[in-house]
């Protein structure tokens, strides 16, 4: 009997379709934003200098696409990921109580989403070896999130611990123009050509027990990474934003138990630079989770995320 040429074209077809349709998918699942868990968590992925990116978003439960929101981002220490910058600083609970967006985008590594990095400056590890473009990354996603949900782009901050300190820096740094503020955690400025567009409020935390990233500069205590690194102060960091912002150079001090404030204000296009200097602490995110069992323990007498969104609340870009 000969062969059924229509259904064999048919089902082949069908096969192609089927195909088709599982590719469209799988790329979906990859390119774009899909929900997870609870109704306000999504995740999501971009593709940025030929590498795919993905990243964690919260919504609040009162938010409305009719009304533009302020967007925080938030970026892991070196070795982390999203899920570590989400549970450590607990600031999906603040986004819910104040209204705003937070953003945990992920870093890069050889390990899938295992210990990934920020390229930073002099640091670090696989993001700093292989020169990944993490400012690109961090434009395209504010751009993405501005597209597909309501930013209010006068009021998009970054922060970051540690290594995401450092690269909350860097986008300091690199943009000013999208950003109105920027609050590094226990990380150091180590950009050698550090140009911002225009004036970026920024507000720093810092323990000076800090071993990892020493509140003085210097090399940290260990250091697996085989780039060897030096940091510079944090004084350093102070000084070049109250410079480059035009900030008058004597700070109003106030100190409350272990908790130093330098408040520098008057500063151009309505900016300003505060230090919050922790006396006796480590390498930790002031009021937050421990990030792993054997990292110095949080302070518990201040709120690095109460502080800094009571900071960015207050200083919109103009």
């Amino acid at each position: 009997m000969a062969p059924n040429r229509s259904s064999g074209a048919a089902f082949l077809r069908l096969a192609l379709v089927v195909v088709l349709a599982i590719v469209l998918g799988w790329l979906a699942s990859r390119l774009w934003v899909k929900p997870v868990s609870a109704a306000g968590d999504l995740e999501g992925s971009l593709v940025v200098d030929g590498r795919t990116r993905s990243y964690r978003l919260h919504l609040p439960p009162s938010y409305d696409a009719r009304t533009p929101l302020p967007l925080v981002i938030n970026l892991h220490g070196g070795g982390g990921r999203a899920q570590a910058a989400e549970r450590m600083s607990g600031m999906n609970a603040k986004a819910n109580k104040e209204n705003f967006i937070a953003v945990y985008p992920n870093g890069s590594g050889r390990f899938g989403d295992r210990l990934l990095t920020w390229n930073s400056g002099n640091c670090c590890a696989y993001a700093r070896v292989n020169n990944v473009d993490d400012t690109a990354f961090i434009r395209a996603l504010i751009a993405r999130l501005e597209r597909e949900y309501a930013v209010d782009s006068r009021r998009i901050y970054a922060t970051g611990m540690s290594n995401g300190g450092m690269m909350s820096h860097r986008l300091g740094c690199e943009l000013a123009d999208k950003l109105a503020a920027i609050a590094p955690v226990a990380g150091a400025l180590n950009v050698p050509d550090c140009r911002p567009s225009q004036p970026i409020s920024v507000v720093v935390f810092h323990g000076t027990a800090d071993r990892h990233v020493r509140y003085e500069g210097g090399k940290p205590y260990q250091q697996a990474d085989r780039l060897q690194r030096t940091d510079n102060s944090v004084a350093y960091a102070v000084n070049f934003w109250v410079r480059h912002n035009g900030c008058p150079p004597t700070p109003a001090t106030r100190r409350e138990g272990t908790l130093r404030t330098d408040s520098y204000t008057g500063c151009r296009a309505g900016t300003a630079v505060t230090l919050y200097t922790l006396e006796g602490e480590g390498h930790t995110w002031p009021g937050g989770v421990r990030y792993f069992p054997t990292a110095d323990p949080p302070s518990t007498s201040v709120s690095a995320t109460n502080l800094m969104w009571s900071f960015f609340s207050s200083h919109p870009r103009r």
